[in-house]
């Protein structure tokens, strides 16, 4: 198939129009159901209907921009992503895979191709967990999956519930709550997500793309604690003390071992512990610390890796309770599954990779996407990760538009094609 050739100036001038209102120094900040968020999904709804695509917002504010096909009877590809960031984050996490399916659109139009299938371009709301402690908040919505209790949950920076944050927007919070949905899993052929890689192996195997073939479960603990007892640091014997600041050390280094175990015996797994601190109103430097607070992030794409790390987890932390003298307070646990990619699409565009000359390897995703909850549904799905530097979640997260192109590209010769 020749002429869908991808524009890299109507990506670059998408990204520029995102920062441009997104900067906030240092970094991106797009918070979810706010300013920043909504102003790219406006953005994304012009660019949209600029292109001839009709556009469609869910009660939870999700945005699908659909490109009409012969056969209107036939269920719809869909492609898309998130834009909303954490934090004083990059500009490329996310709205890389809205911006990529929309420029595979407007390559079909200007080839003045139409693909068999109808093309829907999503833009989920509220992907990025930071803002709201809940997974994939706006995808889950899309198909009226999320708990009613999730619009109760506290935005981050401002204190306010999800609910509040939805009305404010003119959003239908009640209707989310009811299980209202938009999307038929019955009714999308497959789903494809264009992302940043977020880690550093496209990069140094040189190749511009890869696909994806599990996307990694998680369970999380956000607001653990360990409590031990306050003292004097000179006067209190090691025999005596319960140092609630020793016990997480034992904690952190047998977890750190485990996972040393878990490598070596090739499962795939990531364990993350931060947010570490005591408590600067009660804890001073002749003290022993009497509390330490933490969070806790384990991933795996298979769950039986993820049922033994919490089953090691509470044999530890029952091990440490009893020879430290102090006591683990987890607190609330969320997660989410594990979601085996179709090797079907992996392969479909593994086949268009080569026609092209298009180097690619195939990984899973230690992060977790969007693309978990379609899948989930029975939705065919697979993601496209796309080179980039410096990683992601950071003010220097970096893509070079050439690489999107390449994935996007891939993108516009599957929907033409099936």
């Amino acid at each position: 198939m020749t002429g869908l050739a991808i524009d890299p100036d109507f990506c670059a001038a998408l990204f520029a129009e995102l920062l441009g209102f997104s900067q906030h120094a240092p970094g991106v900040t797009r918070a979810a159901y706010g300013a920043g968020e909504e102003r790219a999904h406006a953005l994304m709804r012009a660019t949209g209907l600029a292109l001839g695509l009709t556009a469609e917002t869910d009660a939870a504010g999700n945005l699908f921009l659909t490109m009409a096909g012969r056969d209107p009877t036939l269920a719809p590809w869909m492609v898309g992503s998130h834009v909303d960031t954490v934090p004083h984050g990059g500009n490329f996490d996310g709205a890389a895979g809205v911006i990529g399916g929309l420029a595979a659109v407007e390559a079909l139009r200007r080839a003045g191709l139409v693909p068999a299938r109808p093309v829907t371009v999503a833009v989920f709301r509220a992907e990025e967990s930071v803002w709201f402690p809940a997974s994939y908040v706006g995808s889950r919505a899309a198909f009226g999956l999320l708990p009613p209790e999730v619009l109760d949950l506290p935005r981050a920076d401002t204190g306010r519930s999800l609910r509040d944050h939805m009305a404010d927007l003119g959003l239908r919070p009640e209707a989310v709550a009811r299980g209202e949905r938009l999307l038929d899993p019955a009714r999308i052929h497959g789903f494809v997500e264009m992302h940043i890689e977020q880690g550093p192996a496209l990069e140094a195997a040189g190749s511009p793309v890869g696909f994806v073939t599990a996307i990694s479960g998680s369970f999380r603990y956000r607001k653990a604690a360990c409590f031990g007892r306050y003292g004097h640091s000179g006067a209190v014997a090691r025999s005596a003390r319960s140092d609630a600041v020793f016990a997480l050390a034992d904690l952190i280094t047998g977890l750190d071992a485990l996972w040393g175990t878990l490598e070596a015996e090739g499962c795939p797994a990531t364990i993350t512990l931060g947010e570490v601190a005591t408590d600067p109103v009660q804890h001073a430097f002749a003290k022993i610390p009497g509390e330490v607070r933490f969070c806790l992030d384990v991933r795996s794409t298979e769950p039986v890796v993820l049922d033994r790390v919490e089953a090691a987890l509470a044999e530890r932390v029952a091990a440490i309770e009893a020879a430290r003298g102090v006591r683990f307070v987890l607190g609330e646990r969320t997660g989410s599954t594990p979601a085996r990619m179709s090797a079907a699409l992996v392969e479909a565009l593994s086949g268009h990779a080569r026609r092209l000359g298009m180097p690619f390897r195939t990984m899973a995703s230690g992060a977790g996407h969007d693309t978990a909850t379609l899948a989930g549904q029975g939705v065919p799905s697979t993601m496209i990760f796309i080179r980039n530097q410096n990683g992601s979640h950071n003010p220097d997260e970096a893509m070079r538009i050439e690489d999107l192109c390449a994935a996007a590209t891939l993108v516009a010769h599957l929907v033409a094609e099936a």
